[in-house]
């Protein structure tokens, strides 16, 4: 079982985000002392770490800043504020994603599981038909060569890999890249996509992900 450590100053947010992830089959445990959350972070053995921006007598992005020259453990950063620049920041300091209040649970808990399998252990490694997929480096090799995937492209291929064979929405790849309407872009959906095709061309995967109209996408 996956273990989620919670920093959250809200009590009520607290307990209903334990709730939340005790239901969606975690180990869910939260910091309450607020006076060393770095030694804390660091200590709590958590698979991944829920963070949010503004805490008592200190800020969510330094103490990611400091967690990260020691440890790599996958961190969400949580927070009321939507500014572009807030979530440049807490990803330039280290963080895996970024969410905001008020979240969808739904989508919560997919973007947690969507940064888990990236960071998978090596030896979970998947393959898509001869070649090697890294959620840990979001990397595709066939032989002598790699592609290197952005998140989003990582993302969208896990998705398609999870349900090979299968259709998968626009809106089901929308939801777990995006979760609030203001980055739900169609266009910018197409490009990634495109992107993704482009990268399994050049393996050698022509015409891998293929498109059917008004339904998704099939990933071959």
């Amino acid at each position: 079982m996956k273990k989620i450590l919670i920093i959250e100053d809200e009590t009520a947010l607290r307990d209903e985000l334990a709730v939340l992830l005790r239901n969606s089959g975690y180990e869910a445990s939260a910091v309450t002392d607020f006076s060393d959350v770095c030694g804390q972070m660091k200590d709590s053995g958590a698979d991944l770490i829920l963070l949010d921006i503004n805490l008592p007598g200190t800020n969510g992005e330094m103490l990611l800043q400091e967690f990260r020259r020691e440890c790599d453990t996958p961190v969400i950063m949580l927070t009321s504020r939507s500014s572009e620049i807030d979530e440049v920041l807490s990803m330039s300091y280290g963080a895996d994603d970024y969410v905001t209040k008020p979240y969808n649970p739904t989508i919560l808990c997919l973007r947690i599981s969507a940064v888990l399998k990236r960071y998978a252990k090596p030896s979970q490694a998947q393959m898509y038909h001869d070649a090697r997929v890294s959620a840990v480096k979001g990397s595709i090799t066939r032989g002598d060569n790699e592609k290197i995937l952005t998140k989003n492209e990582m993302i969208i291929f896990q998705l398609l890999f999870d349900h090979i064979g299968e259709i998968v929405t626009r809106d089901d790849l929308m939801t777990v890249l995006w979760d609030n309407d203001e980055f739900i872009n169609d266009n910018a959906l197409s490009v990634n996509i495109s992107r993704l095709r482009g990268k399994l061309s050049e393996l050698g995967f022509d015409d891998a992900i293929e498109t059917r109209k008004k339904q998704g996408y099939v990933l071959r």
